[in-house]
């Protein structure tokens, strides 16, 4: 058999290298996952609580069916969760939530060891360096302490990190002359789509680019790309691709709610959120109007992300422009072609991509970003900034691998500085240790209150007769049934009912019985100024238990008939 050469090892999909890796972030998820499990904390996000009730109302529910994932919310998380959602104890505990995001943390680090390696692998002895330069990103970013935490919860953001890599590491491998990896990266890229709408902004830039590629080969001539697969036959495979994850969302908008931009503009959007805030005597969020602004508070919270102190943030920030400063010369040194020039460093540019995105949100799209050093001095959506964390990541990577490859000092000088560059890695990790993950704290500062009101509402419901039924609004409080392990198929929502008929449906379930309570439910929750709350006013129903906690709407619990 022919023998090997070095470069092949940078092919193998499962080597020796990647499988232990695989294994070590295998570990790292399960060990977070039981320490925060064990203190409560899994269940903290609200976003959290709603997802895995999205996902648990599509089977569980008076009306079950795909129509119970809502339109805001991308299904594809909601989707994956409804396997381990099935079992009662996984979802009362959050267990059957954290699942996929736990395999997406794993997916996640082994995404961002091939994308450096395959990025910077060479023939040759470089090949161990490239390596070593991978190991330094991956560890990086799984080490990260903010995304060890949301990966034991039912959030989006590691899942969409997870497709955001392997979208680049195929699109890296295309460019490197593997035809079949373009359909592979349409694959990821649509999935993203389905996951968070940072997707469909990154898509739309690759596809652009990919078009662009094809365009200029055929006007600079074969010659010029020797390395490339293209076919117009693929690439119109994977524009298609591309393009059905967003169409079919808008087709689907606009079949179930007469709008194929419901998710948008619609009453639950973050527009409407904002709008009702500001009518409500609230001031506009930092960066409203002002792209510049936007951006910077978009910036300083992936900086509380990597680090927690001001020093050791301004270092990842310059530590992420001498990263890819360096692209600059491992270019010109070892890209001998136009290809090889463009084609290796390519996927590197996409990782900016939230940037513009995360601004255009804040700044036009009613998308607020609270950091603590910032007014309003609060905690809200900082967990976007871990959108960054492979810019950051992937920049130590170059960073170690131009300071190894790097002639201009001596081997004892680089290898110092290649050690610097790890320890402070390392200290910012462990400043977010001991000063809390802000994921965390956001979490535990915005929900203390509603969660407190939802597990004493979860206490009295679980003294109500076995099999009762009720009527309650979900979009606040859902919590609270999940908490008393109450099946939501007994239970009236706002889910309940034909979104299609608009402006009302009068002969949907739920509209039926907020019309008339004691016909179709034993008891009712409301929560002061809910739906429920208003139209039970003129019912006179007996008040069993009224509930108070500071910050929440008062909750009462009727007997309805």
């Amino acid at each position: 058999m022919p023998k090997k050469s070095k470069d092949a090892t940078t092919d193998s999909r499962w080597d020796s290298q990647v499988r232990l890796l695989a294994w070590l972030a295998t570990c790292a998820s399960v060990f977070s996952f039981l320490f925060y499990f064990k203190l409560g904390d899994v269940l903290l996000y609200g976003d959290a609580i709603a997802h895995i009730n999205i996902a648990r109302r599509v089977f569980d529910s008076q009306t079950p069916g795909l129509l119970q994932l809502g339109t805001v919310w991308l299904p594809l998380p909601h989707l994956l969760m409804i396997p381990f959602l099935i079992s009662d104890a996984m979802w009362q505990r959050g267990v059957g939530g954290s699942i996929p995001s736990m395999a997406a943390y794993v997916l996640g680090a082994i995404g961002m060891f091939r994308l450096v390696r395959r990025v910077l692998a060479h023939d040759g002895g470089r090949d161990r360096v490239a390596s070593l330069a991978a190991w330094s990103a991956a560890l990086v970013y799984a080490a990260n302490p903010n995304l060890i935490y949301m990966q034991t919860t039912a959030m989006g953001e590691t899942m969409y990190l997870a497709l955001f890599l392997w979208s680049l590491v195929y699109l890296s491998e295309w460019l490197r002359g593997d035809g079949k990896a373009l359909t592979k990266c349409g694959l990821c890229l649509g999935a993203g789509c389905w996951t968070r709408y940072d997707g469909w902004f990154l898509a739309a830039m690759v596809a652009a680019t990919v078009v662009g590629i094809l365009m200029f080969r055929g006007t600079s001539g074969e010659s010029r790309f020797p390395r490339f697969q293209v076919s117009r036959a693929a690439i119109a495979k994977f524009l298609l691709i591309v393009a059905a994850a967003p169409a079919l969302w808008l087709v689907y908008n606009g079949i179930v709610y007469r709008n194929p931009l419901e998710f948008a503009n619609g009453p639950y959007s973050a527009k409407a959120i904002e709008r009702r805030s500001q009518n409500a005597g609230s001031q506009g969020h930092p960066g409203s109007g002002n792209l510049m602004v936007a951006g910077m508070y978009f910036v300083k919270s992936a900086e509380i992300n990597v680090a927690n102190s001001d020093w050791l943030q301004r270092g990842w920030l310059v530590s992420a422009i001498a990263g890819f400063i360096s692209v600059l010369f491992l270019a010109r040194r070892y890209g001998s072609t136009g290809e090889s020039r463009l084609a290796r460093y390519i996927p590197l540019a996409f990782l900016l991509v939230p940037v513009p995105f995360y601004a255009l949100s804040v700044a036009y799209g009613g998308v607020p970003i609270f950091i603590p050093p910032w007014w309003p001095f609060s905690h809200y959506n900082v967990r976007y900034g871990l959108q960054l964390l492979p810019v950051f990541a992937v920049a130590v990577g170059l960073i170690v691998y131009t300071l190894v490859v790097s002639e201009q000092w001596n081997l004892r000088v680089r290898l110092s500085c290649v050690f610097g560059v790890l320890v402070f890695a390392a200290a910012s990790g462990a400043s977010i240790w001991r000063a809390t993950p802000v994921c965390l704290k956001e979490a535990q500062v915005n929900m203390k209150t509603k969660n407190e009101l939802e597990t004493q509402l979860a206490i009295w419901l679980g003294k109500l007769p076995v099999n009762s039924t009720l009527l309650m609004y979900l979009g606040d409080h859902v919590g609270a049934l999940e908490k008393a392990g109450i099946p939501f198929k007994r239970v009236i929502n706002e889910g309940n009912h034909r979104v299609w008929r608009r402006p009302a449906d009068p002969e949907g379930l739920w509209e039926r019985a907020l019309a008339d309570p004691g016909q179709y439910v034993d008891y009712v929750v409301a929560f002061e100024g809910d739906s429920v709350w208003q139209a039970v006013q003129s019912r006179h129903l007996k008040a069993l238990v009224e509930l108070h906690t500071t910050g929440q709407a008062p909750a009462i619990l009727y007997r309805a008939r």
